[in-house]
């Protein structure tokens, strides 16, 4: 039987307490992970972003989906991903699914290797630069219950939280 197509995921937006948990890891590779691993993609490439954690889809799992290709044919999972080595600096305008119109420059490290299991269950190595790097590090927080705006600075975080708070009641307004 062919897979169905891929349920849209509802994305969890800030301040909902489930982005603060610390994930558990996945014990092995299945039928339903691989599910929701089509399922984040669907919903990454639908919302549109280039990276989604499964806690933004309200699944407390080590689980992310990734592809920052301009053509959107590159997709990356990691189940467990964990950064061994990491070097360098690269400061990077981020925005996130779950803070939809907030963005803010963010500095992380510019070149990492990241550790974790495919979708295939097999233990893999990537190295990573530049804004992969940034993506997979921004996705690999989300599920350490960290969101990018704890990388800023006390006023900067509540300047971003506060602009974020007032889009939510245009939003909340124009919608009555």
């Amino acid at each position: 039987m062919p897979n169905a197509q891929p349920n849209l995921l509802d994305l969890v937006l800030y301040p909902d307490p489930g982005l603060r948990e610390v994930c558990k890891p996945v014990s092995a590779m299945n039928d339903q992970v691989d599910r929701l691993i089509d399922e984040m993609f669907y919903t990454m490439y639908d919302a549109p972003g280039i990276g989604l954690a499964a806690p933004q889809v309200a699944v407390q799992q080590r689980v992310i989906v990734v592809d920052v290709s301009e053509g959107k044919d590159q997709p990356l999972a990691l189940i467990n991903p964990k950064i061994i080595q990491q070097a360098g600096s690269i400061t990077w305008e981020e925005g996130c699914l779950s803070l939809p119109g907030i963005y803010a420059k963010i500095t992380r490290p510019n070149h990492i290797l990241v550790e974790g299991m495919n979708r295939e269950g097999k233990q893999i190595q990537i190295e990573a630069s530049d804004l992969l790097a940034v993506c997979i590090q921004h996705e690999i927080d989300h599920l350490n219950g960290v969101l990018f705006v704890d990388h800023l600075s006390n006023l900067k975080r509540s300047r971003a939280l506060q602009q974020y708070r007032k889009l939510q009641l245009q939003e909340e307004n124009e919608e009555k």
